[in-house]
């Protein structure tokens, strides 16, 4: 896209947990330019992708992603993910993209109705996405969630839009790739663990890339998704 490696921007919220694995993933692991941007911070500092780390933003107080949705830089967000620029959320900051209407949906509480810790399976279902072409077509990926409020849910209109647009990036599955309610760990909507934009520029996610992007941990399949949108800006 320009040659060049992308400007990643993690924006820290109050709460926010997941915001230094965000930060240590893309500096140390991949090399890339990133830095820390305050939620009440106007400016993006010229990122070229903007990542909404997971946590817990404002406590959850009233529902996930709710309070953040409303910090200060979530204008400048919003700007810039309407004029085409990357934005990633991951966890609490797909929850906060939902909130803000970058993405159709809502996040329900888990039907267990118990926080849900541990390696998923997740099929690669849009391998035309920014975000995943440099996953190989057949990949199962093993990423970690960690979340009580995951069960995305969406009225039958919105799933169709989703269907139909190709906008459905990753479904829980099993660890061959079967798409069944066994390995469904939250109760989403036809197994849906990420979704993007009709443009294909916002990513919102429920499992945890940055926390299985490190080969000292054994665990690297995450990192194919930060991969992936950094080969995007070098072709």
């Amino acid at each position: 896209m320009t040659g060049t490696k992308p400007r990643f921007g993690v924006v820290v919220f109050p709460g926010s947990n997941c915001d230094y694995d965000a930060f240590y993933v893309l500096k140390k692991i991949f090399g890339y330019d990133v830095r820390f941007l305050w939620h009440k911070d106007t400016d993006l500092q010229n990122s070229d992708v903007i990542i909404l780390p997971g946590g817990f933003s404002y406590g959850d107080y009233l529902r996930t992603g709710a309070i953040a949705r409303f910090s200060p830089i979530m204008n400048q967000v919003l700007d810039f993910a309407e004029k085409g620029g990357f934005v990633m959320g991951i966890c609490n900051g797909f929850q906060i993209l939902l909130e803000a209407r970058l993405l159709p949906g809502v996040m329900l509480q888990n039907n267990s109705l118990q926080f849900v810790c541990k390696d998923v399976y997740l099929s690669v279902e849009n391998h035309d996405s920014p975000f995943t072409k440099g996953i190989e077509s057949d990949k199962v990926l093993k990423i970690p969630v960690a979340h009580g409020d995951g069960n995305y849910f969406a009225d039958e209109a919105t799933l169709k839009s989703l269907t139909d647009n190709n906008q459905v990036v990753f479904r829980y599955t099993s660890p061959d790739g079967q798409i069944n309610d066994e390995h469904n760990p939250n109760g989403s909507v036809m197994n849906i663990a990420g979704i993007i934009n009709k443009k294909g520029n916002i990513l919102g996610m429920m499992p945890h890339p940055e926390r299985a992007s490190d080969p000292v941990l054994s665990k690297i399949d995450g990192g194919m998704i930060f991969n992936s949108i950094g080969k995007y800006f070098l072709n």
